[in-house]
């Protein structure tokens, strides 16, 4: 399934906003320009059983102003790319590997779009540096919303709705539905978070993609191993139910501060 599976397009304003799916603490020495964290965006629809769901996940992930002020985020998506994100700002590199053994370098800002590209250490230019930049885009867009969609579910654009409870494995879940309003990569994606009564954490996900049919069965994952990052949760793992697959969010690091370098350089970042 690692294809982009973008439900949301992750707005920066200049925080972020909603994404789609798919399927080491960062050395800070120098400060980046200074940015405040935004005031809280606008939000998304959702009934009041849906809305009182979500705003207790989001306490549960460490609250609503631990997440507005969390500034770089940095991992490795699925051992494929490495991403670091300024959510202030916009900024983010990403590194990686093509399919063909090429190494990659992106830095532009997900906000405008605009940025450098590099492969196998030559700067690219024009129709060739466009096609990478808007791949790099879309890297940003579905590995983040595999990272933390548990935060964006009152985004610009998503709909939400309670979908009643369910309970599997002895736990019981109060299950939200997430459309989309012509946002994104693949609005008509939708996605129901599981969200634990117990803990008030989303255990799993599933999804529905644009181009199933709407009787098809949702794919479902698991959310694995919460822990503390900086001020926010987070959880590395996925595993897919009834299935083997797995996907692994590595060497996560939140910080406060990072060298301007990591967003201005081709330069190996610290």
């Amino acid at each position: 399934m690692l294809r982009i599976l973008a439900a949301v397009s992750l707005l920066v304003t200049v925080a972020c906003a909603s994404g789609p799916a798919q399927p080491a603490d960062v050395a800070a020495p120098a400060a980046a320009p200074a940015a405040t964290a935004p005031a809280t965006p606008p939000q998304g629809q959702a009934d009041p059983r849906a809305a009182e769901v979500a705003e207790r996940l989001l306490a549960a992930l460490g609250g609503r102003e631990a997440w507005e002020s969390t500034r770089f985020i940095r991992f490795v998506y699925n051992g494929r790319r490495t991403h670091v994100w300024d959510k202030h700002t916009g900024r983010h590199r990403v590194e990686g590997q093509t399919p063909e053994g090429k190494r990659f370098l992106v830095l532009h800002n997900v906000a405008t779009r605009e940025g450098r590209a590099w492969l196998d250490g030559q700067e690219l230019q024009g129709e060739e540096a466009k096609q990478l930049l808007d791949r790099a885009h879309a890297a940003w867009v579905n590995d983040t919303y595999w990272l933390l969609m548990p935060y964006k579910l009152r985004d610009p654009g998503v709909s939400l709705a309670y979908d009643g409870e369910e309970t599997l494995d002895g736990q019981t879940y109060d299950k939200l539905l997430l459309t989309f309003q012509a946002v994104g990569l693949t609005p008509g994606d939708m996605y129901w978070a599981y969200v634990n009564r117990a803990t008030g954490l989303m255990d799993r996900w599933a999804y529905l993609l644009e181009d199933q049919p709407r009787d098809a069965s949702p794919t479902a994952w698991l959310w694995q191993g919460w822990q503390t990052y900086g001020r926010i949760k987070l959880a590395p793992t996925r595993a897919q139910v009834g299935g083997e697959r797995k996907i692994e969010l590595r060497d996560i690091a939140v910080t406060d501060t990072l060298p301007d370098s990591v967003f201005t350089s081709p330069e190996p970042a610290p």
